[in-house]
């Protein structure tokens, strides 16, 4: 047969014989008990029944509608806050065209400048004061 085993000591078979002993025993090893998460351990154990599930769902959605309600509510209000910048930006350019066209305006209105577009047209300056009018009473 096995010509190697013939010439095995007889201390090593005892070990052998030992550890076959050992392989035989059934090995038990010991779980680690889990802990269920603390959602299961509150539908398991009954804390959260489905009487007390349906109670509570009207209250539930009321909760996820006014969660959709804030959530709308910040959309708006950033808009909002769009919105307003855009027109103080047009205000400010507004006002600044408003600034300039009213200087354009007070240059154009001096006497100097009045008087040099008038002698294009071909009217002068008056040299002698207007003549006044007079009307007596018993006239009109």
């Amino acid at each position: 047969m096995n010509k190697f085993r013939e010439h095995i000591e007889p201390e090593d078979e005892q070990m052998e014989s030992q550890e076959e002993i050992r392989l035989k025993e059934p090995v038990v090893k010991e779980r680690q008990t889990e802990q269920p998460g603390l959602l299961k351990t509150f539908l398991t154990e009954g804390v959260v029944s489905k009487e007390t599930a349906t109670q509570m769902l009207p209250f539930l959605l009321f909760l996820a509608f006014l969660g959709m309600v804030y959530i709308a509510n910040s959309h708006m209000a950033v808009n909002n806050i769009r919105t307003i910048d855009k027109l103080s930006k047009q205000v400010k350019e507004m006002s600044w065209e408003y600034k300039s066209l009213k200087s354009e305006l007070m240059f154009k209105s001096k006497l100097t400048e009045v008087k040099n577009l008038v002698d294009t047209l071909g009217i002068k300056e008056l040299i002698e004061p207007p003549k006044k009018i007079m009307i007596a009473e018993n006239e009109y």
